[in-house]
This record gives structure tokens, sequence and C-alpha cells, in this order.
């Protein structure tokens, strides 16, 4: 499984998602270009202990190095993270989208015509609920999960046309 980083006891905590595979390409419905639709996200061995879920995709070669183009924090703490959730500060299971893109919402891939850009899922798991509002930042969010964070994964794949 991509992704995956060792826990104690030999468990490994993955993240995965079956429209897109680690190192390999978003379908079109997921990006800019086409639906525009956040992916359903799958994590194995989730750590008991866990509160709520983060996740950041982020753009790997933007000029802006790690641009950020979808934050979510206070996700449930449960193995399926649902695909098309709707765009606007705070979902309807209680999460919370910050600024990415320039919107509360998903904003899946899109670089400029002619080129490929990688694309970086990092699902993170937290021993508490961030107390962020809306208007938080990328960066925003990591300095609040800083000493939060229980185990983390991640999924890279790549878009261009």
């Amino acid at each position: 499984m991509p992704g995956l980083i060792k826990l104690d006891g030999g468990q490994v905590f993955g993240l995965e998602c079956h429209a897109i595979s680690d190192g390999g390409r978003f379908p079109i419905e997921h990006t800019g270009r086409g639906a525009d639709v956040s992916p359903e996200l799958l994590l194995e061995n989730l750590p008991p202990e866990t509160v709520t879920l983060a996740v950041i995709l982020e753009d790997l070669d933007h000029l802006i190095r790690g641009f950020p183009h979808w934050v979510i924090w206070n996700l449930p703490p449960e193995a399926r993270i649902p695909g098309g959730i709707p765009k606007g500060g705070h979902t309807p299971d209680g999460a919370v989208q910050g600024i990415a893109y320039g919107f509360h919402r998903y904003a899946g891939p899109k670089p400029p015509r002619g080129s490929t850009h990688r694309y970086r899922f990092t699902a993170y798991a937290l021993d508490t609920a961030l107390p962020l509002g809306a208007g938080a930042s990328k960066w925003r969010l990591q300095r609040a999960m800083k000493g939060h964070i229980l185990q983390q994964a991640s999924l890279t794949a790549s878009f261009g046309l």
C-alpha cells in the first residue's frame, strides 16, 4: 500500500485512493480541468487514540513550493474520508476547510497547459480537535498541528495536459 508509515507493534498507517494511485495520474474528474471534486480517501490502521483527521493537498512543482490546493481539518476519525466534500468553510460532519487556492473547498490540480505537476495528499491523525477558524491557511494549520500529530501518510500523483 502506498504512503505507509510503520507504527509501533508492526501496524502500518496508510493512505489510499481508489481513483488515484500513488505515483500515478489524477483522473480528470478530480482536477480543475474536470468536475473538480475531491476523491474518496481511505486510511488503514488509524491509531486508536485519533481524535480528528486533517488532510492537505499541495502542488509540489508550483513556484510557491507546496502551494495548497486543499486544507481540511477536524474530520471525524474514520477510515474513510468521503469524496465530493461540498465547498464552504464548514462541512456537514463538522470539519473545517481553510483557505486553499483562494477558496474554502477542494481545488484540484490545474497546472498551466503544457506542463505536468506533482501533487501530494497528506493525511494526519491528530490527538485533538484544532481551534482554527475557516480563514486559516495551510501554514497556520501546520503550526497548529505541531505536537498533535500521531501519524501521517501521503500519496503523490501527477497531472498535466
